[in-house]
C-alpha cells in the first residue's frame, strides 16, 4: 500500500540496514537483534491502513510478539520503534528507533516504484524513479552516516525531491544524534545536509 513498494524486499532491506547501522556503531548483539526485528516488522500496519500505519503496526507487532517468550522490555522496544518510524508522528527515542528511522527513510531507489506507465507517475514515483544510485555508508571512525544519491534531474527536479524527502532527511538527522553521529546527504556529488 502507499506510493511505493513496501513488500518483503523493502522489509528485508530495512531490517538488514537497521541491524548494520547498530553493528557498525558497536552496539551489543541483543540490541542489533531487536533492531533487525523492528526493521522487518515496521510496515505491517499497512495491512490495515496506510494512514497511521506505524501505530497500527505497533499494535499488530505487540499482538504477535506477546505470543513469544521474548522479555516484555524487548517487546516494548520493538513496538516503540515501529510506532515512531513514520515522519508524520514519529521521533527517535532510543538506539533501535533511531536506526530504524534511518534505515527506512534512506530506502530511496528506482525499483521501489510500482510497475505502471511512466505517464501516470506522481511526484513520489518520479522522485524514486529518478534515483539511479543510492548508497548508505556508516562511518564510525568519522561519527558519520552518509546517504549518497545520484538523481537524474531530467526525471525529477531537486525541488520535487525535497518536497517529498526534506522531512525524512531531517528525521534522519535527528535520529543520528541519538546514535551519537551526524547524518549527511550528498546528491550528485554535492553535500546537501
Amino acid at each position: 500500500m502507499g506510493y511505493t513498494d513496501h513488500s518483503q524486499a523493502h522489509a528485508a532491506l530495512v531490517a538488514n540496514r537497521t541491524a548494520d547501522i547498530l553493528k557498525k556503531l558497536g552496539y551489543k548483539k541483543s540490541r542489533i537483534e531487536l533492531a533487525k526485528m523492528a526493521g522487518y516488522m515496521h510496515d505491517i500496519g499497512n495491512a490495515i491502513n496506510r494512514s497511521h500505519h506505524a501505530e497500527y503496526g505497533a499494535i499488530l507487532a505487540y499482538d504477535i510478539l506477546k505470543e513469544t517468550d521474548m522479555d516484555e522490555k524487548d517487546r516494548l522496544t520493538i513496538v516503540s520503534a515501529i510506532s515512531h518510524h513514520d515522519e508524520s508522528t514519529g521521533v527517535a527515542l532510543d538506539d533501535v528507533s533511531a536506526a530504524l528511522i534511518i534505515a527506512d527513510k534512506t530506502d530511496v531507489r528506482r525499483n521501489r516504484v510500482r510497475e505502471k506507465p511512466k505517464a501516470s507517475f506522481d511526484v513520489h514515483d518520479r522522485v524514486n524513479y529518478a534515483v539511479t544510485k543510492s548508497d548508505l555508508e556508516i562511518l564510525p571512525e568519522k561519527k558519520l552516516i552518509v546517504l549518497s544519491l545520484e538523481i537524474d534531474e531530467k526525471i525529477c527536479t531537486m525541488y520535487e525531491y525535497f518536497e517529498i524527502f526534506l522531512g525524512r532527511m531531517m528525521m534522519c538527522r535527528k535520529a543520528s544524534e541519538i546514535l551519537g553521529v551526524k547524518f549527511r546527504l550528498q546528491v550528485n556529488g554535492n553535500k546537501v545536509l
